[in-house]
């Protein structure tokens, strides 16, 4: 018996050094993979200006992460690509950003003012390298609020079982007060007139977007919280109506889905301008019960009857025009949907555009000042597209009936007085009125004619085979206006029985 007592002891050690116990050999560890990940940072605010993502104090919209793994309570080892981290919810809200420097994690763009500059790429998911057990990245709200869900993980390499972490980060936040709303059209964004045989659309699908303070959607809590109404004044609200569902006519009140409501808009026959009013009430959300405190914008449609190239009218200068004195022009617009309709502001009294033909004529006032006129010239398409110019003119004075040229001021035949043979001759024509120009017709040859200023000049020296008297003519012109008349002058003798006349 004593024996037996003695060999258990041997049996029971070297069961237990088999098993790794005592003082023999570690063997393998049951420690366990664990992952943390916190973020600085886990209320952002919406970014609404679009900055780029950086650090700091001035970078408000970007918060950084922080991943962590432990081999029991100690860090995993280093490695590439040990960790991958994703965007697991609230996409729209925000993306994950390296901001390590890394070339292959930026972007060249154009800076705008002629140069390049490089911008951190962002992603849906990334993946980093461990370093002591952990790594760092980044996460930068984008302009729409929600709740960012990121969640990185590590593989244990002992059962290659993923051990996962996340954090949710709230961006922005809603007020549920509408502080805009706005208008989305179908493309092409106009109509065409009802029954118009151009293939152009008579009915448009129309959006409208109510908005809160943080430029967030806002959902109708209760009965309709947008109402639109076509604005009566134009031609082209004329028998055109809104239709949703049920409702038809020129006033709807809709409810929104995820802050849009939809509707559409059909043209009537004629063309121009539809102007819808939008508006929703920031009181309480809903304008079912009457609006309190109104939030509102004012979209135009455009209806055509075929679609052109748009009407142009270039600039023209039309001169001198002289008061008192008939004037026509012509003016023309190219491209648009003829005909057009014509109107023109600026112009002195007496002078007119036609509404229907564009001929500007009249007769300007003699009480209209003297100056240069730039009046403003809208020609209007069928399309009731519009197309403006300048004209610009001069306007002068014209010459009294009984304008006198040297002391003539009748038709009767007016002598200027005699050129001695000989000698010279030298005669001038002023006028008290100005800007008047001078011409002269049917000279004698030894008389030459010139202007100094505005006077109007004749100068020479007949011979004694220029004896007798001669006839011309001399026009004074100002403007559109001129007077003609008849002078003459006769040749004498000279000083000397040489230049004696016959």
């Amino acid at each position: 018996m004593l024996k037996k007592f003695k060999f258990l002891p041997l049996a029971l050690l070297s069961v237990l050094s088999a098993c790794g116990g005592g003082g023999g050999s570690a063997g393998e560890t049951q420690e366990v993979y664990t992952i943390t990940l916190r973020s600085e940072k886990t209320q952002l605010p919406l970014n609404v200006a679009g900055s780029q993502p950086g650090m700091g104090t001035y970078r408000p919209y970007t918060t950084t992460l922080y991943v962590d793994a432990r081999k029991g309570s100690l860090p995993i080892p280093g490695g590439d690509a040990i960790f991958g981290c994703n965007l697991a919810g609230g996409l729209d809200s925000g993306a994950l950003y390296y901001l390590d420097g890394k070339a292959e994690h930026e972007t060249e763009v154009d800076d705008g003012k002629g140069g390049k500059i490089k911008v951190p790429n962002a992603y849906r998911s990334i993946t980093l390298g461990s370093n002591s057990g952990g790594n760092s990245f980044h996460f930068h709200s984008a302009n729409q609020a929600g709740t960012a869900r990121i969640t990185c993980s590590v593989t244990d390499p002992r059962d290659k079982q993923q051990k996962s972490a996340s954090v949710e980060i709230s961006v922005g936040g809603v007020t549920g007060k509408p502080a805009s709303v706005r208008l989305e059209a179908q493309t092409p964004g106009y109509l065409g007139t009802k029954n118009n045989t151009n293939q152009l659309l008579t009915q448009m699908a129309i959006q409208a977007f109510v908005m809160d303070d943080t430029n967030q959607p806002t959902t109708s809590a209760s009965g309709a919280n947008v109402q639109v109404r076509i604005l009566s004044g134009t031609d082209a609200a004329q028998g055109a109506r809104l239709v949703a569902g049920a409702q038809s006519g020129s006033v709807l009140q809709l409810p929104s889905v995820g802050g849009v409501a939809t509707f559409s808009l059909l043209s009537g026959t004629e063309t121009g301008s539809i102007f819808l009013e939008l508006a929703t009430d920031r009181f309480d959300n809903n304008v079912s019960n009457g609006i309190t405190d109104p939030i509102t914008a004012i979209v135009p449609i455009s209806v055509l009857e075929a679609v052109t190239v748009l009407p142009t009218f270039t600039d023209v200068d039309l001169g001198t025009v002289t008061k008192e004195v008939p004037f026509t022009a012509l003016l023309t617009a190219k491209g648009g949907l003829p005909p057009f309709t014509w109107s023109a502001s600026g112009l002195p009294a007496g002078l007119a555009v036609d509404a229907s033909t564009g001929v500007l004529s009249g007769k300007a006032s003699k009480d209209a000042q003297e100056r240069d006129y730039v009046a403003t010239v809208t020609a209007t398409d069928k399309n009731k597209v519009s197309a403006t110019g300048a004209v610009k003119f001069k306007l002068v004075g014209g010459l009294p009936e009984d304008f006198a040229i040297g002391d003539c001021n009748s038709n009767a035949v007016c002598s200027i007085g005699s050129a001695p043979a000989g000698a010279n001759f030298t005669y001038s024509f002023v006028s008290s009125v100005s800007g008047v120009t001078w011409s002269f017709a049917s000279l004698p040859a030894w008389l030459a004619s010139g202007t100094t200023d505005s006077a109007g000049v004749l100068n020479g020296k007949p011979a004694v085979a220029d004896c007798g008297s001669r006839k011309f003519l001399v026009t004074a012109t100002k403007g559109a206006a001129s007077v003609t008349r008849t002078l003459s002058i006769t040749v004498v003798s000279g000083s000397t029985p040489a230049l004696a006349c016959p």
